[in-house]
């Protein structure tokens, strides 16, 4: 429903945001609910339709009312037809809605996106993680054909890379909220967040807080956060949060890798030249919600070392060749509306370079930060990604987020380095 909400009036704004992360509360619930009432639903055919999907189409009718009442004459028309959900079951839409519960997925908005097994079952290393992976959301990287073709840089091209320190999150800064998408909303993720950089970072932490706080980052001019959700190996163990929201509660188990090498890197445009990066400017790449939504804003990628100039998976976890580590990497937006540090379905206000480095609608060149992580795990089916309860764990759904807190001194050095063609840190 985000990307159907592009225009919110400011002051609408912080009630918008609410609203829809109690969407996303409601699906969570529901599929808590089939999973905890699934003899009843095997006994009683009409027990998901009756007892899960049509209490939860009242209840997010009676959100979506409010969301448009927020909104006011400029609330997109028809939003009030999202309020029904169906249940996927084994990858697919229900024909007539009254699956059991059984491996099944409460669906946002009716969309058919098909095509995955959705099971959870045990992956062999432990305890399976409530509602996925399945063993067919893995793949031996080296039977997968050769598939990256490194775009062909243009003359005039920035080629600088600006390289900013930040750590591992040695000190296991996480917490399950969704700072950007839902500002003032505990355990707006219903999953558990990595942090690096800015240490203040949660749910009820404002620009002044970011400004003001501490930061993970050796060059103490960058008090940006960077966050994505964490990996975990389903390996029987009990974590902190194994009875706490965003952990257990929603899902969530096994325990928690600290990756072993984090990166994160500004990069230039093949076109031409890059303007510095507003401060507060929030970007989000990838989809938590892929699963559900499609693949349309799913964009980060999976490999190994030693393969990651052949291969990059967008759907698959890798199993690694012993001695190699997982890696994930995500790209983020690089074109910006020159005016915004947000919008409403908090995607709008950037977007991604056309395969030229050129922007359209105006846009203008900003550094592309690659946020790259490695995790020293066995090449087993018993890692996955934390996700929303309706995600499953899909590698798809992976996802990272950053709020850009430069001081303006060092992001103008780092524009001018890119610019420059230097490699600097």
């Amino acid at each position: 429903m985000r990307d159907q909400i592009t225009e919110v009036p400011q002051d609408a704004q912080p009630e918008v945001d609410n609203k829809l992360a109690e969407l996303d509360t409601q699906v969570g619930d529901a599929y808590e609910k089939m999973v905890q009432n699934r003899d009843a639903a095997e006994s009683d055919p009409n027990f998901v339709q009756n007892s899960v999907l049509d209490p939860l189409a009242e209840q997010r009718r009676t959100t979506i009312d409010d969301i448009s009442s927020s909104i006011g004459n400029d609330a997109p028309e028809g939003l009030d037809q999202m309020a029904e959900c169906q249940l996927k079951e084994g990858g697919a839409v229900a024909d007539d809605g009254q699956n059991q519960a059984d491996d099944g997925q409460v669906q946002d908005g009716g969309q058919d996106q098909g095509g995955e097994d959705q099971a959870g079952q045990d992956q062999g290393g432990g305890e399976a993680q409530a509602g996925g992976p399945s063993p067919e959301d893995f793949v031996d990287i080296t039977q997968v054909e050769p598939n990256v073709q490194e775009p062909q840089e243009q003359q005039g091209a920035s080629t600088g890379t600006f390289t900013t320190n930040c750590g591992v999150n040695e000190n296991a800064n996480r917490n399950s909220d969704n700072v950007i998408v839902a500002p003032g909303v505990s355990n707006g993720a219903q999953h558990m967040h990595d942090y690096v950089g800015n240490q203040e970072t949660g749910a009820f932490v404002s620009d002044d807080d970011l400004a003001n706080g501490d930061t993970s980052c050796q060059n103490q001019g960058d008090q940006s956060t960077y966050f994505w959700p964490v990996l975990r190996v389903q390996d029987g163990q009990d974590e902190q949060d194994a009875n706490a929201p965003g952990g257990g509660q929603d899902g969530n188990i096994g325990t928690i890798q600290t990756p072993s090498e984090v990166t994160l890197e500004l990069k230039g445009n093949p076109a031409g030249d890059v303007v510095a990066m507003p401060r507060f400017l929030r970007i989000i790449t990838g989809d938590a919600k892929a699963f559900t939504n499609g693949d349309a804003n799913a964009n980060a990628s999976w490999s190994c070392t030693g393969f990651e100039d052949q291969v990059q998976l967008k759907d698959k976890y890798p199993l690694c060749p012993e001695g190699e580590q997982v890696v994930r990497t995500s790209k983020f937006q690089s074109c910006w509306d020159g005016q915004n540090i947000d919008s409403a379905n908090h995607r709008t206000h950037v977007d991604f370079a056309n395969e030229d480095g050129s922007c359209d609608n105006g846009f203008q060149a900003i550094p592309q930060l690659v946020q790259r992580l490695v995790y020293d795990v066995q090449p087993e089916p018993n890692f996955a990604v934390d996700s929303f309860p309706d995600q499953l764990h899909k590698p798809i759904t992976d996802h990272g987020d950053f709020i850009n807190v430069f001081s303006e001194d060092l992001m103008q050095e780092a524009v001018d380095c890119i610019n420059e063609g230097r490699q600097c840190q």
